[in-house]
């Protein structure tokens, strides 16, 4: 099965899709965009409000509850050049939450434009409320730099990029942010910071369609995967094998182990790729302590660890695995990091659908939606382009079940 993975060819995960169907901004209110249903072959359409229509009966849906920073920081170095410093991740040794918490000095692995300007020296902004944020740059790592940030108040990390930052939007809005992006790039249960970019099939839920649906029996969960800038890496070699797949950190919690354990027997169905991405990677998380533990507290699940072929735990030994693991290691949050990219060919251990936009050609996310769907990832993104679909990150979306045996 690696191997048939591995020499998928990108290009046949390519299609035109023109700026203007790009949406710029997102619908208001959120839950008027458009939803595609595609299940066993069939395509309908309608409207996230009216989602409870189309989930299986007794859906769980999971949710990621990452909440985006305002990661994009400009520092001015002289009247006419401005530096852009995007924010990364931690440089240190500590998870992206423990950063968001972290105190005066903090290094930072950024990505920086204009690094050909600022040679040496501190670069710094004044906030509104008197605070001075300086950057300097201390050393290289791989196309990135590590900068050190210090401020002169007892604020948090977190605290200074919400006051000095700007949203992270993505680049194939070619736009600048606006204040509104603060909130409009923002799910309504955001809670953990750390992404740098938003999980965007949770842009659709409007309170009162979260409250229908909670309502009406259908269960929902919370996990936080941090989501890195490496999502909107296109996939720029000739076949897959030769992708090196970016890795996010994610968060599992003591409360989210029981309700999966207690609703395996129910639809499950993430809301976003990045809740899948996460989702499953605890199913091999658990697979990993069944086969060997993991005795160093290295919880790391790496690119091609599910395309092995070989006999596998079912959903239920693998999540009790985690769950024990938790348990005798006394951790209310196991902190964990995942490489795994889903392709065609991957099985899905746990998720019975997936509500998910309409991703970038050629994208390790478009991979993703075909290994649901297969060639008729095709089919679905025809009908989006010939029907007024709106795509990317402020665009509408489809919710996808997987075949019934």
């Amino acid at each position: 099965m690696e191997q048939d993975v591995k020499n998928i060819r990108i290009e046949e995960y390519n299609y035109p899709l023109p700026d203007e169907r790009i949406a710029k901004y997102p619908v208001s209110p959120r839950d008027t965009s458009k939803l595609l249903i595609y299940e066993d072959g069939n395509i309908r359409e309608d409207q996230y409000k009216h989602l409870l229509k189309y989930l299986p009966r007794d859906s769980f849906l999971l949710f990621n509850q990452t909440r985006v920073v305002q990661a994009r920081l400009k520092f001015p170095k002289n009247e006419t050049t401005t530096i852009e410093v995007f924010c990364l991740e931690p440089a240190e040794r500590m998870d992206i939450q423990q950063a968001m918490q972290a105190k005066s000095p903090l290094r930072y692995k950024c990505l920086v434009g204009g690094a050909r300007k600022w040679k040496t020296g501190k670069l710094s902004i004044e906030l509104e409320d008197g605070t001075a944020l300086y950057a300097e740059k201390i050393d290289r790592d791989n196309g990135s730099f590590i900068i050190e940030f210090s401020w002169d108040s007892d604020c948090h990390f977190a605290d200074i990029l919400e006051k000095a930052g700007k949203t992270p939007l993505p680049p194939y809005l070619n736009r600048d942010a606006e204040d509104a992006d603060k909130s409009t790039y923002q799910t309504l249960f955001a809670k953990q910071n750390g992404s740098v970019a938003a999980p965007t099939a949770g842009l659709h839920f409007t309170e009162a369609l979260l409250q229908e649906l909670k309502d009406c029996g259908v269960e929902e969960a919370f996990i936080t995967l941090h989501v890195g800038a490496g999502t909107f890496r296109p996939v720029s070699t000739e076949t897959v094998a030769e992708h090196d797949m970016h890795y996010e950190e994610f968060f599992i919690d003591k409360k989210l182990m029981d309700s999966l354990l207690d609703n395996l027997d129910r639809p499950i169905i993430p809301v976003g790729t990045t809740s899948l991405r996460a989702l499953e990677s605890i199913y091999w998380l658990g697979v990993k302590i069944l086969k060997s533990g993991i005795p160093d507290d290295s919880y790391v699940i790496t690119q091609w660890e599910p395309y092995s072929g070989e006999k596998l735990p079912s959903p239920l030994e693998a999540l009790q695995a985690v769950a024990y693991e938790m348990s005798i290691k006394n951790l209310e949050i196991l902190t964990a990091k995942t490489q795994l990219i889903i392709a065609p060919g991957y099985e899905h251990q746990i998720c019975s659908g997936l509500l998910t936009n309409f991703h970038q050609p050629k994208s390790t996310l478009l991979l993703l939606v075909s290994s649901f769907v297969g060639p008729k990832w095709k089919d679905i993104y025809n009908y989006a382009l010939d029907h007024d679909f709106r795509f990317l990150s402020y665009g509408d979306g489809c919710l996808i079940l997987k075949p019934k045996k």
